[in-house]
């Protein structure tokens, strides 16, 4: 081949290349738009989320003691229908309705054959390999817990003494489960200091069982595993996260942006998860939506205002971390909305239980989970735009630039949604 072919060969190469970095970045891009207009106004949190605290005393080794919160309107529903009870869901909704907690509390109390017969079929401990004899206490409470009243209802299962070969006991739980189709992917989170042991499990449709003998690694998997599912199903994160990628001029602002919004969202986390603060999703889920379009919005100000020059550092002989004003401007935003998007995270876990250690432990797997997914989506995209803006500088900012306007599409249409549903 001649000196002249190879020249004209590799400015042919170099385009293909860009036109496969481009296209693939819009492919990707147009995939994100399609599960963002399929995902309903609020891509937070699972449909229902039971909370269960199972105890057990060195006294009484043989009962098992298990504190069940059930989403009050849903319990209505779902008993009503599956134990052919109509008066106990007609009484509850009317009660439901006019926020008539008193009422609410004598609707379900009067209907207790109906809601044990319910729960005992769907929640249970078993014991040496044999099943534990519940009985539902006759007093019931109802409170509010994510904004929603919930039904607090006690069980007590007596039970075999556990044996050597088969120790500890063993819960599962298959509350309001899919195939009733009032709710999808119901989230069972389990607290437990039974046998000595302490802890806390989650179960799904996925997972229904554990064993308080399962081991830490086992136990902190769930967990690690919630969080994983939790970000990838929340298209909303993503949507920020790709935003904070294509506005990023250098891979020093990936890291450092990534980096503060990580502090910021494990931050207010931990403390509502633990019930430190306790916003109302009306007041977060809104937010989390305005906090997508500004951060798209702010590139998209750069662009028009800078042009060509949107993607250039100024950063003079003082320049921190090497990042010039406009950087620490946007850290300083990005560190702002990520505590919001904490909020969002432990609304979608929804413990607000007491400080523990476990507890916490389990929270912290659970924001791992979280940023192991976030730095799998920085490996992904960042380095195509990276690629593309150092081959082809006009053709990046088109391309960032559609990205970007998508996103602030989609949070601003988030956030109308939001506001409407109240």
């Amino acid at each position: 081949m001649t000196s002249g072919t190879t020249r004209h060969a590799r400015p042919a190469r170099r385009s293909l290349l860009i036109r496969l970095v481009c296209a693939a970045i819009v492919v990707g891009a147009a995939v994100a738009g399609v599960l963002a207009t399929a995902s309903p106004a609020s891509a937070h949190g699972f449909s229902s989320v039971v909370y269960a605290h199972v105890t057990s005393s060195e006294a009484e080794p043989e009962t098992v003691h298990a504190e069940l919160g059930l989403e009050y309107d849903l319990m209505l529903v779902s008993v009503g229908t599956s134990e052919h009870d109509d008066p106990f869901y007609r009484q509850g909704q009317a009660a439901w309705d006019d926020g008539d907690f008193p009422r609410m509390v004598q609707v379900a109390e009067a209907h207790t054959d109906s809601l044990s017969d319910y729960v005992l079929d769907r929640f249970s401990v078993s014991s040496a390999g044999r099943s534990c004899h519940g009985e539902l206490e006759k007093t019931i409470t109802v409170d509010m817990q994510d904004e929603v009243p919930y039904a607090e209802v006690a069980v007590d299962f007596t039970c075999p003494q556990p044996d050597r070969t088969q120790p500890g006991h063993v819960v599962t739980s298959s509350l309001f489960p899919d195939r009733e189709s009032f709710v999808t992917d119901t989230k069972t989170i389990v607290t437990y200091d039974v046998d000595g042991k302490q802890g806390s499990a989650t179960l799904d449709a996925s997972q229904r069982s554990f064993s308080t003998e399962q081991s830490a690694g086992a136990r902190f998997w769930e967990f690690f595993r919630l969080g994983a599912e939790h970000l990838l199903t929340g298209i909303d994160h993503i949507l920020f996260l790709v935003a904070l990628i294509a506005g990023s001029r250098r891979l020093r602002e990936v890291v450092f942006t990534a980096s503060a919004f990580t502090v910021a969202h494990s931050i207010t986390f931990i403390l509502a998860a633990l019930g430190v603060v306790s916003p109302p999703a009306i007041v977060v889920e809104p937010l989390i939506a305005l906090s997508i379009a500004a951060v798209a919005g702010w590139y998209l100000w750069r662009l028009w205002r800078r042009r060509s020059k949107a993607d250039e550092l100024v950063v003079g002989d003082h320049g921190r971390f090497s990042l010039d004003r406009a950087g620490w401007s946007r850290l300083a935003v990005v560190f702002g909305f990520g505590l919001i998007h904490g909020l969002g995270f432990a609304g979608a876990l929804g413990i607000h239980e007491a400080f523990s250690w476990q507890l916490l432990v389990s929270l912290l797997v659970f924001n791992v989970g979280i940023e192991a997914v976030q730095l799998a989506i920085i490996v992904i995209v960042f380095p195509p735009l990276a690629l593309l803006r150092r081959k082809a500088h006009r053709a990046s900012l088109w391309v960032t630039g559609a990205v970007t306007a998508g996103v602030f599409v989609m949070g601003m249409i988030w956030f109308v949604q939001r506001l409407a549903a109240g």
